[in-house]
């Protein structure tokens, strides 16, 4: 391996990835340094100008120029940071979040032409040669920034998304509970009955992101007894605990609850679920009711929750 073989790689992606072109390639009016940043901002909702600034090892003036241009175009909003006035805290408005998630759509059907072009069997080797250039290329370098919760982007369901949630529960449950296919048609169910007729005044799903990929969600639907909605389907995949994303989700589901008028929240779960159960103590929610049940290949005692939205907490 050589300089010049880096190089020559550094070269033929750019071109393949049209990096100097980028407007012309995601046919919009930015260049590929503006795309990060509107995608660091989407991303980390509660970024600091100088944080973002190392994030992306930039220039202080030139980001500083990006910002004002994205702030005269009404994509950003400016304002002391809440950690340090000294600092600036940089936040999308409501047309930059459009604006990020139209550059997203546009670079995730880009890259999906992409990999249209590799054969099947070729795509494992593709995966495990960029992932290799990364871990080795990491070594090296500076430690890499952990997330911190606030990275965390709780957002509704895309194109897709519904279809993750079934298959997340399932391959999560049957991995750390040995559950059998029975809940996968138990999950697919509550999902279908979602996407097929919901109201979406009184029900919602949310997904939540980190880097751009989902790693966690939750439901809230209407329960069949009257002012009663129910918290359902709560995940959080296993690399992305311990930033509270459950918190998150829970806290979501009892605001919504709580401001679209329901008088009651309640929820079925299994006692040996004990980081959610502990998740829904925080969150006042009380246990009125237990009783085995074998169900999903496995002995398990079920528990009915339930959290009285007149009583603040």
């Amino acid at each position: 391996m050589t300089v010049q073989d880096i190089r020559a790689f550094n070269r033929f992606y750019t071109n393949v990835i049209g990096a100097l072109d980028y407007s012309r390639h995601l046919y919009a009016p930015f260049t590929l340094t503006e795309s990060r940043v509107l995608y660091e901002l989407a991303h980390s909702p509660r970024t600091d100008a100088a944080d973002l600034r190392t994030e992306l090892s930039l220039d202080a003036g030139y980001l500083s120029r990006i910002l004002n241009r994205f702030e005269q175009d009404g994509l950003v909003e400016r304002a002391p940071s809440e950690r340090d006035p000294r600092r600036r805290q940089v936040t999308l408005t409501v047309r930059g979040r459009e604006t990020a998630a139209l550059l997203a759509e546009r670079a995730d059907e880009s890259v999906g032409a992409l990999l249209a072009t590799v054969p099947e069997a070729d795509r494992p080797r593709l995966a495990e040669a960029l992932h290799t250039v990364r871990t080795i290329l990491s070594e090296d370098t500076e430690e890499v920034r952990r997330p911190q919760p606030e990275d965390v982007v709780l957002r509704e369901p895309g194109p897709g998304d519904l279809g993750w949630i079934v298959q997340r529960n399932a391959a999560l449950y049957a991995a750390e509970y040995d559950f059998n296919a029975d809940y996968e048609g138990l999950v697919a169910r509550i999902v279908a009955d979602f996407a097929e007729d919901h109201d979406p005044h009184l029900e919602r799903v949310w997904i939540a992101e980190l880097d751009g990929r989902p790693v966690g969600c939750v439901m809230c639907v209407r329960d069949d007894a009257p002012g009663t909605a129910r918290l359902r389907l709560l995940l959080v995949e296993p690399d992305a605990r311990g930033l509270r994303i459950g918190d998150q989700l829970v806290a979501a589901v009892v605001e919504f609850a709580r401001g679209v008028g329901y008088r009651d929240l309640v929820l079925w779960t299994n006692d040996i679920l004990g980081a959610a159960r502990r998740i829904y103590q925080r969150h006042g929610f009380v246990l009125g009711a237990e009783k085995p049940h074998r169900s999903f290949g496995q002995d398990l005692v079920g528990q009915d929750w339930r959290l009285d939205l007149h009583q603040r907490q």
